[in-house]
């Protein structure tokens, strides 16, 4: 099963990436652009017997490795 993982620093956590982007952006010329923030997205592949299994061991994965519970948030997305 093919599960798509986004990855976002929470609200009121500083990212300087998206700063610098949006500097970048506005140096270009593109001074509508506003609140540059910067995440990470996964796909991966997770073999399991059921959907729900899958949501467990997609929960772990974020959980121990993908995400720092302590400043970001995750979502996942599967196929019906």
């Amino acid at each position: 099963m093919r599960v798509k993982i986004f990855i976002s620093l929470k609200e009121g956590v500083l990212d300087p990436q998206g700063q610098a982007i949006e500097h970048s952006l506005h140096t270009l010329g593109y001074r509508e652009v506003r609140d540059v923030r910067v995440g990470k997205y996964l796909e991966v592949d997770v073999e399991a017997a059921s959907r729900a299994a899958a949501e467990t061991r997609v929960r772990e994965m974020c959980d121990k490795l993908l995400a720092n519970p302590v400043i970001e948030d995750y979502r996942f997305e599967m196929p019906d």
